[in-house]
Parts: C-alpha cells; structure tokens; sequence
C-alpha cells in the first residue's frame, strides 16, 4: 500500500511542477506541507488535485491570490467532495465570464485594427471604447 504522504520531489514528478514552484506556492499558501523529524517536506495526496487546480487557473490567467481564495474554501487534509469543488468552481464563473467576453471583444476588434496605427487613446476602439477617455486629450494617458 502506497504511503499517504509524498515527498517534494514525488510531487514535482507527479504533478510536472517544478520543486522552486511548489516553495512558491507553499509560500503563497496554495498548498501545505508537514515536515519530517529531519525537517524534509512531505505533502498529503489531495496535494496533486489543488496543484492540477493551480495549474488550470493560471492557463486561464486567474490570478494566485483568486485561487488561494478559492482553495481555502477546501477542506484540508482529505480529498474535497464533488460538491465543495463545485462551489469552488462557482466563484469563477463569473470573472471567467467576463475574461471570455473581452478576448472576444479583442478577437473581433483586432482584426478592424491591424495596420491602422493609429495609437491614439482618443480613437482607438480597443484601448478607449466609446471614447472614454476623451477628456484627458490626446496621446496615451492611459499608459502614463
């Protein structure tokens, strides 16, 4: 029967995440460790499924701090049900949502844009939509 607990390196093999990245994310309160007598780190199995979640998230550009949020609604010590993944997920939703309807957006504008070179803030539909920033002149202000 396999040990129930993983060392750093069984992680980082298990996981593809790189040793220096597992710190970080230690550091960062995504995961945790225990230490042994000998002060070696040693991971709970749950440990793969947060990193694969970790992994997805930054692929999908969610910032560490909204997953720290959402991992921290996950029990510790067990595998979390289908349930509390669920309502961990749920707090995505939305700001993935909002992160698809602007790359479409961009998709779609992008194309109207090549070549224009324009990189007037005052005209550009991508960096000032609907001419927002009129007000603050010409140039990029935005970008100061």
């Amino acid at each position: 029967m396999p040990t129930q607990e993983l060392s750093v390196g069984e992680v980082a093999r298990r996981s593809g995440v790189a040793v220096s990245a597992l710190h970080f994310y230690e550091r960062k309160g995504l995961i945790r460790s225990l230490r042994t007598a000998g002060n070696q780190r040693r991971y709970a199995r749950d440990v793969l499924r947060r990193l694969a979640v970790v992994r997805v998230a930054q692929r999908v550009g969610m910032p560490l701090e909204a997953v720290g949020v959402a991992l921290a609604e996950l029990p510790e010590g067990r595998t979390p049900t289908k349930a509390e993944w669920a309502r961990m997920s749920a707090r995505w939703r939305e700001e993935l949502d909002t992160r698809i309807g602007m790359l479409a957006f961009l998709r779609d504008e992008l194309t109207g844009c090549i070549g224009c070179g324009c990189l007037s803030l005052k005209r550009c539909r991508l960096a000032n939509p609907g001419d927002m920033r009129a007000e603050d002149g010409a140039a990029a202000q935005r970008w100061k």
